[in-house]
């Protein structure tokens, strides 16, 4: 979705916080917080949730926060219960306040630009609709070497598309204060769902602006120690069909619906009619269902993608 051109662009530079969740990170955590400090967007604190490291971690980031200084580096404890509660929590803190908010994984590399790039685009958002930039990574190997792209997606963000789907990494993506009011109505507490997709899908639902950026903001750091990968081999795909088919989709689609419950209020009335056309398919019988997601709209990406939708849809795992 493009910005509103009227759109009045605040007189200083946005401040960013970075939201960067640690575990046993101490392998990779330098070079990304040397990523960070090499941005050509310069007025940006970083916040870390340590979420109980046994290794040179807290080392590490106690070495940094000494050279930058506190306004620059902040370390708190995490929930200790997972990736993704750890982020929500960060995401939700109460002490955290900024203009734009950046989520920030240990082991990646940021391209200088990325937050600048980011910035240009969310600054002509006017500041009271929800906005989140995203974008392609660049996959490298543990040595940061480079060893292809995520995929293209070509068809437009939207919200019949982020019911079923996430489209960019979580460790692209800056988003504004009103686009963090969202996550925090819907998800300050309860079950940690993934931030990436949670994000995408309540700024498309309450009528919020999106970009997806082709370029690629991350190097992503490909290794055995990821929590989550890329998405690009025929192994991934393979895995994500595995989970289409075996239920988690269907845990994970339940969860999402449960949180834009809390967001209802804020959505346009045309999403609500997909929203609710979408729900009562997924509790038909097989033609039924059939026909309603086709009358919703829901989608993915890419023609592989449909066809596992529409296999789930078949045999109930949606």
């Amino acid at each position: 979705m493009q910005p509103t051109p009227n759109a009045t662009v605040p007189p200083h530079p946005p401040a960013v916080a970075v939201l960067l969740c640690s575990y046993q990170g101490e392998r990779h955590l330098a070079e990304q917080l040397d990523s960070i400090a090499a941005q050509t967007h310069r007025r940006w604190r970083v916040w870390v949730s340590d979420d109980g490291s046994t290794d040179g971690t807290m080392a590490v980031l106690e070495r940094y926060r000494s050279r930058w200084g506190a306004d620059r580096l902040a370390v708190l404890g995490g929930p200790a219960a997972g990736f993704a509660a750890n982020f929500r929590s960060l995401t939700c803190h109460a002490n955290i306040d900024a203009d734009c908010y950046a989520w920030c994984d240990q082991d990646d590399v940021w391209e200088p630009a990325k937050l600048e790039r980011a910035l240009a685009w969310l600054q002509r958002v006017p500041t009271d609709t929800p906005a989140v930039y995203g974008s392609r990574t660049l996959l490298t190997n543990e040595a940061n070497q480079a060893i292809g792209k995520s995929p293209l997606f070509t068809r437009p963000p939207s919200f019949p598309n982020a019911l079923v789907q996430s489209i960019a990494g979580g460790n692209t993506m800056v988003f504004n204060r009103a686009a963090r009011d969202l996550l925090i109505q819907a998800n300050a507490e309860g079950e940690a769902v993934a931030p990436d997709w949670l994000v995408y899908l309540l700024v498309s639902g309450c009528g919020g602006q999106i970009l997806y950026d082709p370029w690629p903001s991350v190097r992503y750091r490909q290794h055995d120690a990821n929590l989550s990968g890329s998405n690009l081999s025929l192994r991934a795909r393979w895995q994500r069909m595995q989970l289409l088919l075996g239920g988690q989709f269907k845990v994970w689609v339940d969860a999402n619906v449960a949180l834009l419950a809390r967001v209802r209020d804020r959505m346009p009335e045309p999403n609500r009619q997909t929203l609710d056309t979408f729900v009562h398919a997924r509790r038909q019988p097989m033609l039924r269902r059939l026909l309603g997601l086709r009358q919703s709209g829901v989608h993915r990406q890419t023609a592989f993608g449909n066809f596992g939708l529409a296999v789930a849809a078949l045999l109930n795992r949606l």
